[in-house]
């Protein structure tokens, strides 16, 4: 792997000119490649004009070398394994080592310059998904460009005119490339103080993704529209999504891709929020008003802003439950409320290993460590100072420490709370409980069998 310090040394050198033929400077970027699923701190910018770097939430910021005032970067489309969640590992096809591949940042008014080398077994094409730029650049395989070959580099160049929050995807066998992770995150920064972006303590982003991986195997199933059973941030799920870990009182910036098929209400615990940002760019002031939920749609990008002025460990997460779970079968009864008793003894004389699931609910699948196939991911899972969390997919939490210091992403740790402010066991006189009565006749106690209302 590529070390990245390495690069910048490389490329402070180049700038100073010690030795190096303006010939090397024609020559293609050496590409980086990063394979770490840790979240890399922000890449502070050692060329070009300054900006305020964002934290890519288990990813990294691209770096890039200056030719002649040209802002220069090399990404390569391949296939690379992205491990989603501690031991589970998948096949994807992505850019720079990774999928999602790398951010890229730059500034308003920077000339830009992408060199894209394509290692896939076929050929693709990059579209810059939001920018304005020449339609010759905007990337789309047969209608604005050839597509480009497998084993060929091609190069993209235009001018980062406007500041936001932006993508980068195929548009070349879009159902296959993107299914298998072909994303990126692109954040062009503004180039002076702008009326609608303010300026934050910390900026995260994150792109938010969908795969079929059926449990045992390693390779999505590219056909699938719209039964997905692996939902991620960043192509991680929970508990391998990294904590967003922040100071109290920090303005806190969070930005959020979505090229899934199906929209997306992120919910965030503890604290209210504005949307300051779209992919057509930020929002005017007077537009804005208070969520703590924002629903990113397909093909859509939000940008969200609050000040964490409450400590503690808060839920961040999609609101649509399904989606905080991991490696679902969509074709699975509801058992709640069956009678198992008598039967278990019969079955385990057949299957030893057979265990009751899912007659009071479907709690004990975060609670039991059930044998699963090889590289398949728990369907809940995660765990807290009080027991099993019972999440996977698309959660993470919103770290507030007091004692963070500036610019300090790491985890502190589970939140010490003061004594008497956690929910507890009452153990005295418990009032009556009003309850509303049922007419006769309306309850409907009916067991569904297997095999009936499995539509959707």
């Amino acid at each position: 792997m590529n070390n990245r310090r390495q690069f910048f040394a490389g490329a402070a050198a180049t700038m100073a000119g010690l030795g190096v033929a303006r010939s090397a400077l024609a020559a293609l970027p050496e590409p980086i490649i990063q394979t770490s699923v840790d979240t890399a701190p922000p890449l502070v910018p050692n060329t070009g004009r300054p900006y305020n770097p964002v934290v890519t939430l288990n990813g990294w910021s691209l770096p890039w070398r200056m030719n002649n005032g040209v802002k220069e970067f090399h990404l390569v489309a391949e296939p690379v394994v992205r491990e989603m969640s501690p031991g589970f590992k998948v096949n994807m096809w992505g850019y720079n080592g990774q999928s999602p591949g790398p951010t890229i940042e730059v500034v308003e008014g920077d000339r830009v310059r992408i060199f894209v080398t394509n290692k896939l077994p076929e050929h693709t094409t990059i579209h810059w998904h939001g920018q304005r730029l020449p339609n010759g650049m905007d990337g789309v395989g047969g209608l604005t460009q050839p597509h480009i070959p497998a084993g060929k580099t091609f190069v993209y160049e235009f001018e980062a005119r406007r500041p936001g929050t932006f993508m980068y995807h195929p548009h070349a066998d879009e159902m296959v490339q993107m299914a298998m992770g072909m994303m990126g995150f692109w954040v062009t920064h503004p180039k002076a103080r702008h009326p609608h972006i303010s300026e934050v303590d910390r900026d995260f982003c994150f792109l938010l993704n969908a795969f079929d991986v059926e449990p045992g195997s390693r390779t999505p199933k590219v056909n699938t529209m719209t039964d997905f059973n692996i939902w991620g941030w960043n192509s991680r799920i929970f508990p391998g999504i990294d904590t967003l870990n922040v100071r109290l009182n920090d303005r806190v910036r969070i930005r959020v891709g979505n090229l899934t098929m199906t929209n997306h209400p992120i919910h965030l615990h503890g604290h209210e929020f504005q949307v300051t940002g779209t992919d057509g760019g930020p929002t005017p002031t007077a537009t804005r008003w208070y969520e703590v939920t924002t629903d990113v749609a397909v093909g859509q990008m939000r940008q969200i802003e609050l000040i964490a002025d409450e400590e503690g460990d808060w839920a961040f997460h999609c609101h649509k439950s399904h989606h905080t779970m991991n490696a679902m079968g969509h074709a699975v009864p509801t058992m709640i409320g069956v009678d198992h008793r008598g039967l278990v003894n019969k079955l385990q004389r057949v299957v030893p290993d057979y265990m009751v699931m899912g007659e009071r609910g479907m709690a004990d699948m975060g609670e039991m460590q059930m044998p699963l196939p090889d590289n398949t991911a728990p369907m809940m899972t995660g765990t807290g100072q009080f027991g099993p969390i019972e999440m996977g997919g698309m959660f993470s939490v919103f770290k507030v420490r007091k004692d963070q210091k500036p610019g300090d992403y790491k985890d502190p740790g589970p939140y010490p709370f003061p004594q008497g402010t956690v929910a507890h066991e009452w153990t005295g006189a418990t009032p009556a409980a009003p309850r509303a009565a049922t007419p006769p006749g309306q309850a409907d106690a009916t067991v569904v069998k297997p095999g009936h209302g499995q539509h959707h």
